[in-house]
């Protein structure tokens, strides 16, 4: 009875109930105190413009309806969502808090910018499938007038998945399924995929899958400061802070089986300043944690797993850092302008990277050889036990390549079945999740942005149902189990 209980807490409230809550008239009060009080200083000190003591223009406000954690992709395409969907312009107000401001060790500008519709799971295929047709028409979405329009250098060479003999019967099955959900998927022989990719060796290959439409590549960064160009046009207000603690208040309730739960809602953010000991509280309605690879850590911030365990005060957000390398090569003889993004059947993939036999690429280690996530150096050895020798053998002309540069970044890694949390927390009421993609988050960041947003404003998902990745799946031991990660 309890977990019928649970299903049923994941879809109430939404963002109209969330604003009713606020203590009527506390806003109005404090600027009429503010007012007062500067009136009186004003009354005694000489002169008559009001000169503050303080300069707070530094600080994010005292209130925002909404306070975005994490300004990444994802944290901003929820951002636009709430605006562009909002009934009445300015109605709801919009605070993101980015620690990094410099977004040096944000996933999104490390990423190697793929997308593609070739996953297992119809809600990943749905999610990629609206966020290719988002990025295609960028303009007619995230246009700012009087700015040039964007250019996300979105290159449609579609992707190439590979199969051993092992893994045939997987991936046909999955082709089966994207073909169902709308995506363009070829299936593949050897013979056929050395005709049309002569650079290829089909050793060990079985099957191959191709994206005829709506795969390849574009350029994150570009993606990543258009959406913030047009929530800053759209009211949305930024801070370069830390969330530090979360204020709350706590209700008792009783489910239909008799078993007593706590309802948590959050009342006031703490944020801790950029390079200072000052913070700021600001009050609130709804928190988004889109805080990618540390997610995990603001929902222990709120008090999300630290119940008696096997309970659902006691689930934790199983979201933590993984630590990815992308190595940058350069190959004279490799394949040419027609190459797709590669995943071979050993973990290793490829792409090519602009006109002159560039080539980015790596390899997820395995859980035993999963390095530190405490820093982003890279590891060469990786590339040249790991990385290579599969490549090598699957791309004859890479055996002459020569590494030209190397850089790490991080996945926000779902453990519990490598895919995303999105809506509400079932006891922290008042707190949303957009985290967990264990890598695809970047290319599913429109869709999964605006489902979010539905979420908030209605009370339900309205476009794609993501109901399979609520967070109340960790507590049910639902797996949602995406194949193919890499």
């Amino acid at each position: 009875m309890f977990r019928g209980a649970v299903r049923l807490c994941a879809a109430r409230g939404h963002l109209g109930r969330a604003l009713s809550t606020r203590s009527g008239g506390s806003t109005l009060d404090w600027a009429g105190k503010v007012s007062e009080i500067k009136k009186k200083i004003q009354s005694v000190l000489p002169g008559g413009a009001w000169n503050p003591l303080y300069d707070t223009s530094h600080l994010p406000p005292e209130h925002s309806d909404v306070v975005i954690v994490g300004g990444g992709v994802l944290g901003l395409s929820v951002a636009y969502w709430l605006k562009r969907l909002e009934k009445q312009r300015g109605a709801i107000h919009v605070l993101v808090v980015e620690r990094d401001h410099t977004y040096s060790r944000a996933s999104t500008g490390l990423s190697v910018g793929g997308i593609r519709q070739q996953f297992s799971l119809p809600e990943n295929i749905q999610l990629s499938l609206f966020s290719v047709d988002f990025l295609r028409n960028i303009n007619d979405y995230l246009a700012v007038v009087d700015d040039p329009p964007l250019d996300l250098r979105f290159n449609p060479s579609g992707y190439l998945l590979l199969a051993s003999e092992k893994g045939a019967a997987i991936m046909e099955n999955n082709v089966k399924v994207q073909r169902q959900e709308g995506a363009k998927v070829c299936l593949m022989s050897p013979e056929q995929l050395r005709n049309k990719f002569p650079w290829i060796n089909t050793d060990g290959v079985a099957l191959g899958s191709y994206g005829l439409e709506g795969e390849g590549w574009f350029d994150p960064w570009c993606l990543l400061q258009g959406l913030r160009r047009k929530v800053q046009s759209m009211g949305v207000l930024f801070c370069h802070g830390e969330v530090t603690r979360f204020v709350s208040s706590s209700n008792l309730m009783e489910t239909i089986s008799g078993e007593e739960v706590t309802l948590k809602r959050i009342h006031e953010v703490h944020v801790k300043m950029d390079h200072s000991m000052e913070y700021q509280p600001v009050e609130c309605a709804i928190v988004i944690n889109a805080a990618g690879a540390w997610s995990g850590q603001i929902a222990e911030l709120a008090g999300i797993g630290k119940g008696p365990p096997g309970t659902l005060q006691g689930t934790k957000l199983p979201v933590e850092p993984r630590k990815r390398y992308v190595y940058s090569w350069h190959c004279p003889q490799g394949p040419g302008l027609e190459t797709p993004f590669v995943a071979d059947t050993s973990g290793a993939y490829f792409r090519r990277e602009g006109l002159g036999n560039n080539y980015l690429g790596g390899c997820s280690p395995t859980e035993e050889e999963e390095p530190d996530p405490g820093n982003l150096e890279v590891d060469h050895d990786f590339f040249q036990d790991k990385v290579w020798p599969p490549l090598a053998q699957r791309v004859p002309a890479f055996e002459s390549l020569k590494v030209r540069s190397a850089w790490a970044g991080y996945y926000d890694y779902n453990t519990f079945d490598q895919n995303g949390v999105v809506g509400p927390h079932p006891l922290v009421v008042n707190m949303y999740f957009a985290t967990g993609f264990s890598g695809h988050g970047l290319q599913q960041a429109p869709a999964v942005g605006r489902a979010v947003a539905e979420m908030v404003l209605e009370g339900h998902f309205q476009t794609i149902d993501l109901s399979p990745l609520l967070f109340t799946r960790f507590y049910l031991g639902e797996k949602v189990q995406e194949h193919n990660i890499f």
